[in-house]
Order: C-alpha cells, then structure tokens, then sequence
C-alpha cells in the first residue's frame, strides 16, 4: 500500500503514473531506481513524503556539463573535439554558444567525456580493446 503512496507523490509532481509505478517496482525489487519528478516544488518537500511511505531519495540536480569548459580542459579546438568524440561540429559550436543546451543523452555523454576520455574515446574508436579483448 505505501508503494501506491509513493507512486502518487511522484505523480503529483508530473511524473507520468506508469513511469513512476514501475521506477517505485524497480527499487523494491533491486534497491535502487532512477526517476524524474518534473514539478517539485520543493525537493525537501518530496524527500520528505517519500520518506513517510518507505522510499528513501536523493535528489539530482545536475545541470547540463559545460561543453566549453569540458573541451578546453583537454586542451581541444572545437574541431579536435568533435572528431575525437564523434560529435557534428555545428552541434558543439551550439552548445558552446547558447544557442542549443545539449539534450539528456548527451548531457551524459558529456559528463562521460570529463570524467575518463581516454576510455571514452577507446570505446568509440577501438572498442574491442575497451572491451578488455585482445588487440587484433
């Protein structure tokens, strides 16, 4: 029963009722879920009523990475940066000059690229020897 409560509270909050339902399944079931809460108010507030139904959350708030400040820590020009990563050219200069903020799949790529790019760029461009496999 605290379960449908729980699921009520995210939907409260703009979370589509069967994405919330199954995020709150996936935690009983492995611990751990992940779901976005559109229209939090107050991300205590939420906290708080989970809390009270049995479901304990961490709040994100991670903005969307710098792609600027990502780039110019490897020492990169727009156009080494988007070869070495794989990325469309006119993409990078968008989000480097506000016109586009980078979506959630590359916001993730991103924040990947900052924490190990060497291994990013293993698994692009040679990803056997990512994978562990030997050289071919």
């Amino acid at each position: 029963m605290r379960s449908i409560f729980a699921t009520q509270a995210l939907a409260r909050r703009g979370t589509v009722v069967l994405r919330a339902k199954r995020a709150i399944e996936a935690m009983l079931e492995t611990g751990r879920a992940y779901v976005t809460a559109p229209r939090v108010e107050s991300a205590d507030a939420l906290v708080q009523e989970l809390a009270a139904h049995g479901v304990r959350a961490t709040p994100s708030d991670s903005p969307s990475p710098d792609a600027r400040a990502t780039r110019d820590a490897l020492g990169l020009t727009q156009e080494q940066f988007a070869m070495r990563f794989g990325l469309d050219i006119d993409t990078v200069r968008n989000w480097e000059s506000g016109r586009r903020q980078p979506d959630t799949a590359a916001s993730s790529y991103l924040r990947a690229i900052a924490g190990d790019p060497d291994a990013i760029e293993a698994a692009l461009w040679h990803p056997r020897r990512a994978a562990g496999s030997p050289r071919t």
